[in-house]
């Protein structure tokens, strides 16, 4: 293994002046803070509070950075396929379905003031089932995946400008108003505080609404607990099919085609989805066809996202917590590679689970990019949130308004650990069950 490390790092020296730069302007400033024993270093930029670089060590006491991002941070902002990595989402995370054309809409497929501007995702306050086409308490966002509004719409919080309001070497907090941004209803007032200690990442989200809005935030955290290293000199087919995944859930939502919630609440006992005992996420992956909808997301030269396929493999599915998870880690993931674990706990009911399917990026210099790129089920994104589009699924009894009275909180704590080789089989797997 020591000779890949090694044979990696002297691949990699020729790119380091590719790597990220520390004096970019806002919003790309780079914020740098690091846990008191040195275990933990992450770098934030101020679009969309976003994590760029998390470094975490491995078995051998080598720091990895365990998350993709790119070198140039205006790519954030300005990828068309914008795979949101690792930056705060709102106002609402996730998908909100009932696309529809307005009355006054241009109805010509091939007009651009349609394509941009016009289908919009629906949703009332307070909540109904089926919400109707116009009418009080209405509420339309632009779609951007297909028929539906993913993550908040075209310009969501992880696109926009957040400020520094504190830091200190350990800490760095960000602030952002929305403005009503998106045709939500009201203002809200929002605050990220990402936070370092011995062995942990904590992340939190305060915010306060104006009026009576739906709120439902997540980090879209990715994650290669390898580095996108391998066992062998290739390091582009680096994924993480063998790391081993434990969920706290024996409940998912039912998705359609488009993946929207269709109402039901399923078991996973017997399905490929079943992670409530450890299992390498690859393990099932021949039958993890069609279980998140039968979609994958690709962008046209608008830069909107469509709908394409069917049947596509991988997991992008919203899991219910089985209890509360903010003691006991909802989530763990490992690497029998790299040695290292990480541990989640957070005060969400959810948490979704993406296995990059169809990710095509050029990867950060320390990754061997940008000759090589972060493909499909390079990294596994684990999300923290509420349950999806609850807002047009009353039935459910999830409430997810808040407003004047009410505040809105978010909290996340990522946990990393080392094992030995092997040891995870016999040590891990016997706190789980």
């Amino acid at each position: 293994m020591l000779l890949f490390k090694l044979a990696g790092l002297v691949a990699l020296a020729s790119s380091v002046a590719a790597q990220l730069d520390d004096h970019e302007a806002w919003p790309f400033d780079v914020t740098t803070i690091s846990s008191p024993d040195g275990s933990v270093t992450a770098k934030f930029v101020s679009l969309g509070a976003t994590v760029v670089e998390l470094y975490v060590k491995d078995r051998d006491g080598q720091s990895l950075d365990v998350v993709p991002s790119y070198d140039d941070p205006s790519r954030l902002l300005t990828d068309s396929g914008h795979p949101v990595f690792n930056a705060i989402v709102g106002r609402y995370a996730n998908r909100i379905k009932n696309g529809q054309l307005p009355h006054n809409a241009s109805r010509n497929p091939g007009s651009l003031l349609t394509l941009l501007f016009v289908r919009t995702g629906r949703f009332t306050v307070p909540p109904t089932r089926n919400p109707p086409a116009n009418g009080p308490g209405v509420y339309h966002i632009p779609t951007n995946a297909g028929p539906n509004t993913l993550h908040g719409g075209t310009l969501g919080w992880d696109r926009r400008n957040w400020t520094i309001v504190d830091k200190n070497a350990t800490s760095v907090t960000y602030h952002h108003l929305d403005t009503a941004d998106e045709g939500f209803p009201g203002y809200v007032d929002a605050y990220v505080t990402h936070s370092v200690d011995n062995g942990q990442l904590r992340s939190q989200v305060h915010a306060t609404a104006s009026a009576q809005t739906p709120i439902m935030v997540t980090q879209h955290m990715y994650w290669n607990l390898d580095g996108f290293r391998t066992s062998t000199s290739d390091w582009n087919t680096a994924n993480i099919l063998d790391h081993t995944l434990y969920l706290d859930s024996s409940r998912y939502l039912q998705m359609d085609a488009d993946g929207i919630p269709t109402g039901d609440i399923l078991s996973v006992a017997g399905t490929p989805l079943d992670f409530r005992a450890p299992t390498t996420i690859g393990a099932r992956f021949d039958q993890a066809k069609g279980v998140s909808g039968h979609y994958v997301l690709i962008v046209n030269g608008l830069g909107l996202i469509d709908i394409v396929c069917t049947d596509c493999q991988g997991y992008d599915n919203c899991w219910i917590y089985d209890k509360p998870e903010e003691q006991t880690q909802g989530v763990s993931l490992w690497s029998d590679f790299s040695g290292i674990r990480l541990d989640i706990t957070t005060n969400m009911p959810a948490t979704q689970v993406y296995t990059s399917n169809g990710l095509s990026v050029p990867r950060k210099a320390v990754h061997g990019g940008p000759s090589l790129s972060y493909g499909s089920h390079s990294a596994v994104a684990i999300e923290q949130q509420g349950w999806v589009d609850a807002i047009n699924n009353p039935q459910w009894g999830v409430d997810q308004i808040y407003g004047p009275g009410k505040d809105f909180a978010w909290s996340t704590t990522y946990r990393f650990s080392n094992f030995a080789k092997g040891a995870h089989l016999s040590i891990l797997s016997s706190e789980h069950e």
